[in-house]
Formats: structure tokens, C-alpha cells, sequence
């Protein structure tokens, strides 16, 4: 299930989001704009980094991790990469906060003494969604994000009960965008299931939904890369890494378009030839 995807989506949707998590959330929290950055010499994307305004007076830039699985040098990176980033731009921004979501406190790393000072000070926040609360005591775009932890059997229930309750409580926009976010976390959650199964589950319609036709084009668009990277190897031969990345890189139309170019290659040069021709 890709989660950091989902929570990124919900994140876009909601800014507001990560600081209805937070203790001490700034005051101008609904002018902050959700981005992702680089920073170059290393080069290094963050994946979620919320902006403050553009004003004279400099606010409080928050980086953002989502971490499902154990990652023994997560904190390493996260306080390296968010440190430096600051240190490049540090005259758009007053201070940096850090905020890392796990789904629970056996996922975090084990080695966090040597970052005390981060950990128990208050610059870097742990969110555990299973700490949370119960599930429908949450505001709806929280509870989303806890929707993403809980088991199977109990998804199903409770994304039926948060669809009624958007419903009733949510604006028809807002309404939508959570009825699409909550339908993208239940398609990957039970991937297995058909487009019926899952529609009788949540009492609604998927085709109808952007994002089931997003997903229907994603399956796509993966199987097609599958049957030309198998088409390649048995035209061409074992494929060089930096050929590989090349190939994942291209949209669906180039894929189609290469699948039926390789029928007539018989060696690596016919796709190198290929891709200048891009």
C-alpha cells in the first residue's frame, strides 16, 4: 500500500492537516503552502516541506517524513538533509520544525540517543497514529490518515462510517476531495478485491471517482512497462541499470510507442539509437 503517496495527496488537499497534529501549531498555519524541495551539492529532494507565506517577517518552514517501515538511519537523514536545507535558506525562514508520522512506536529506529537533543526537545514532533484516539472522535482528515493503520476487517466499517459522516459535515468540495482520498486508501488497501467487491464495501460507486480511473490508467501504464521490459530483455539482452531507469521514466504513450519500435531492434545500439531519437 503506498501510504507516503496517500498521506502527500491528503496533505495537498488539507494543508492545515499536520497542524491539527501538533501541540503548539503556528498561527498562520492555513497560509502555509505543502511543497517538496531540493537542495543541490548534495543534491537531495524532501518530499514534504511546508511553507510559510512570503513576508518581511521570516516564519517557520516544517519538514515532514511519513515512515511505515523501519528505517535505521531515519533520523540521521531527516535532521541532516532538514539542517541543511535550512542552513541554504535560512533568511526566507525564522526556524525549522521537524514532524515524523509512524504508524506506531515499532516502527521508529532504535538507535535514537545519539539525536536526545532533537528527540526531547521541541523542535521535532512524533505523531504515532495508533495513539490518536479513537477513530471517529478524530476530525475527518486525521482520521483518513488513521484509516491507512488499522486492520482490514475493521476498514471497511469504519471508511463506511466516515463516508456518512463527510457527508453531513463536510462542504460539497471538501466533500468530494475526502470521498476521493478515502476511496484511493481502500483501492490500494484491498488491492486484491475487484472494482464490485470494493464498491459493495463502501456503498458508492468507484468508476465514478477520479481516482478509480487514475488507478485503472496506473495498472496500465505498469503493465505495459512489465511486457516491454520483458520484450526488451528477450530482443536485446540483459539491460544496464541506467537503461532500466530510462525505460521507468517513460509515459505511457512512449511505452506503447517503444513497444511496438523493439519489434524490429536486434541490438542495444537500435535502443540507445531509440532514445536519442526522444
Amino acid at each position: 500500500m503506498r501510504r507516503d503517496t496517500i498521506f502527500y495527496k491528503l496533505f495537498q488537499q488539507s494543508p492545515t492537516l499536520l497542524f491539527e497534529l501538533l501541540t503548539n501549531p503556528p498561527i498562520n498555519g492555513d497560509e502555509y503552502r505543502f511543497d517538496s524541495v531540493a537542495v543541490k551539492e548534495p543534491k537531495f529532494e524532501i518530499d514534504g516541506v511546508f511553507l510559510p507565506p512570503k513576508s518581511s517577517n521570516p516564519g517557520v518552514v516544517y519538514f515532514c517524513e511519513v515512515q511505515f517501515q523501519k528505517d535505521e538511519q531515519l533520523y540521521e537523514r531527516v535532521f541532516a538533509e532538514s539542517s541543511l536545507y535550512f542552513y541554504r535558506n535560512s533568511a526566507r525562514f525564522s526556524d525549522w520544525q521537524a514532524v515524523i508520522i509512524y504508524p506506531s512506536r515499532s516502527i521508529e529506529q532504535s538507535k535514537i540517543y545519539p539525536h536526545r537533543s532533537f528527540l526531547n526537545g521541541e523542535q521535532v514532533t512524533r505523531i504515532y497514529l495508533d495513539e490518536l484516539g479513537d477513530i471517529r472522535s478524530l476530525p475527518v482528515w486525521v482520521a483518513l490518515m488513521v484509516l491507512t493503520t488499522i486492520e482490514d476487517e475493521q476498514a471497511t466499517e469504519e471508511a463506511r462510517y466516515l463516508l456518512t459522516r463527510s457527508q453531513q459535515e463536510a462542504p460539497q468540495p471538501e466533500n468530494r476531495a475526502i470521498i476521493e482520498l478515502l476511496t484511493t486508501i481502500m483501492v490500494y488497501k484491498f488491492e486484491n478485491k475487484s472494482q464490485r467487491e470494493v464498491e459493495e464495501m463502501l456503498g458508492i460507486t468507484l468508476r465514478e471517482t477520479r481516482v478509480y480511473r487514475e488507478i485503472k490508467e496506473e495498472g496500465r501504464e505498469e503493465g505495459e512497462k512489465s511486457l516491454v521490459l520483458r520484450q526488451l530483455t528477450k530482443r536485446v539482452g540483459e539491460l544496464p541499470q541506467q537503461v532500466l531507469q530510462q525505460v521507468e521514466s517513460l509515459s505511457l504513450e512512449q511505452l506503447e510507442n517503444l513497444g511496438e519500435a523493439l519489434l524490429d531492434f536486434t541490438s542495444m545500439a537500435d535502443l540507445d539509437a531509440w532514445f536519442n531519437q526522444l
